[in-house]
């Protein structure tokens, strides 16, 4: 392959959607640089923009203001073809009366590539995803794996400079996303490529992502690494977005600090009440729900006071029930703060 030796940067300046006039942007002065050969993750709720995002940097969508470049190129205004970049769609967009080397191989065929030269790509893409087995057969013969591998060897063969990826794991089940999500990370640490991926899950986000976007109301919230974004959010809305579950958000008052804190629940200790006990140290709550999930137990509480929902992320051998009362004693050390 030699798509490492092609990869280029992405850089979006102040670029701006707008659907129609007296309507909010979709997307609004978007400003960001993609390194090359990074995997840059666009991740936030569904209508934040970031679909719009890659679209326009793919060209299937043109920008109402503001500039989009691929390596040294201006391409605010150029056609997709004229780009140099590949893009992987939700609904793999596959041809199903064609084989899959066929599938492979429609986009070289167009611009009429040499046989040996479509043969040496397809090959090559085909044992790197493993799909040499299944080359002379039609989709439809295909899982929803199968399907997926080879939409992602379709681009592979492009050598394309960018390689862009729409919710590419949404149509398969949970145990197929966790194997496809590891496979689309091998392929870019084998292929060393740009790679821009958009998600609504923010655990696809969180372990595929070098670096991730959050977005949301069409707007960059914060831009980091995602260990950065988990431990140090930038504001409340990125804090309750990123981890399952979400960092609990306790008022302001509740720990008479006058901000917003914020409390990931494995950062959050609990333990019984007597019911003769008063005065006690803590945060009272009462036990909403209880998930045991094996290797830890998930344990949502709602504060006795200002009944806000706090949840804790405890050892699996935790044994707590419905309606308990209990005392919760967070880690402020490990604690974030916003202004309220």
């Amino acid at each position: 392959m030699s798509i490492s030796e092609e990869k280029a940067g992405v850089s979006l300046r102040h670029v701006e959607k707008t659907y129609a006039a007296g309507q909010p942007p979709a997307v609004a002065d978007f400003t960001l640089d993609v390194k090359p050969g990074e995997f840059l993750v666009l991740v936030g709720p569904s209508g934040c923009g970031k679909s719009t995002t890659l679209r326009m940097v793919a060209g299937l969508e043109l920008p109402t203001a503001g500039s989009i470049s691929i390596g040294a190129r201006d391409v605010t205004f150029l056609p997709p073809k004229d780009r140099d970049i590949a893009m992987v769609f939700q609904n793999y967009a596959l041809y199903p009366h064609m084989t899959v080397r066929e599938n492979m191989s429609f986009a070289l065929r167009l611009r009429h590539a040499p046989k040996d030269e479509i043969a040496r790509r397809i090959d090559a893409a085909a044992a790197t995803l493993g799909l040499a087995p299944y080359l002379d057969r039609l989709p439809k013969a295909l899982s929803g794996g199968q399907r997926q591998r080879v939409a992602l060897g379709r681009a592979i063969v492009r050598e394309p400079a960018v390689f862009l990826f729409d919710e590419p794991l949404s149509n398969l089940d949970a145990k197929m996303r966790v194997e496809m999500r590891a496979e689309i990370v091998r392929l870019h640490h084998r292929l060393g490529a740009t790679m821009i991926y958009v998600t609504h899950d923010q655990v696809e986000a969180m372990t595929m992502g070098e670096r991730i976007v959050v977005m949301s109301g069409g707007r960059i919230q914060q831009a980091a690494s995602p260990l950065e974004v988990y431990n140090h959010p930038a504001n409340r809305f990125v804090a309750s977005f990123i981890g399952t579950p979400p960092m609990n958000l306790l008022p302001p008052g509740v720990l008479d600090l006058g901000r917003t804190v914020g409390i990931r629940p494995e950062h959050v200790r609990v333990e019984r009440v007597a019911d003769d006990e008063t005065n006690t140290p803590g945060l009272v709550a009462t036990v909403d729900l209880v998930e045991p999930l094996g290797a830890e137990t998930i344990v949502h509480t709602r504060l006795d006071a200002v009944k806000t929902p706090v949840i804790a992320r405890l050892p699996g051998d935790a044994s707590f029930r419905h309606g308990e009362r209990v005392r919760l004693l967070p880690d402020l050390s490990r604690a974030v703060y916003f202004d309220a």
